[in-house]
């Protein structure tokens, strides 16, 4: 959406549902996550929608990407090895690395503004 003119601007053109959309800190590419596939996984664009390409590839959901104040990585939760999890990956897909790893749900990562910290929700207590 255009700020000053209040113009909207479709960039996605699939029936699946594509959600929580994050730019990258130079405004040039858009992560989002997407069920065009089957499940929810992590996928990029430019900013003018072209070059859609799928970052993330399982059988489970991966979902609220959050890119580095760098633009080097992208942080995200996955469903894929059993709980909900906080992983990162470069910014391309590759390097995918699981960061927490305790029962309960961890979600939502948000990248600190020098990126040496990601915040996250988490049920660890049995509450978010």
């Amino acid at each position: 959406m255009n700020w000053a003119s209040a113009r909207v601007t479709r960039l996605t053109f699939t029936s699946a549902i594509n959600v929580n959309p994050t730019w990258s800190p130079y405004g040039t590419k858009i992560a989002f996550q997407s069920n065009r596939d089957g499940n929810f996984q992590i996928y990029s664009m430019n900013a003018d929608g072209s070059a859609q390409t799928r970052l993330s590839n399982n059988a489970f959901d991966d979902e609220f990407p959050d890119w580095s104040p760098d633009g080097t990585k992208i942080a995200f939760a996955s469903m894929r090895d059993g709980d909900q999890e906080i992983y990162v990956m470069n910014a391309n897909g590759s390097n995918q690395t699981r960061l927490t790893n305790i029962p309960g749900s961890d979600g939502l990562p948000v990248w600190s503004p020098d990126g040496t910290k990601i915040a996250f929700e988490t049920n660890r207590d049995g509450h978010f």
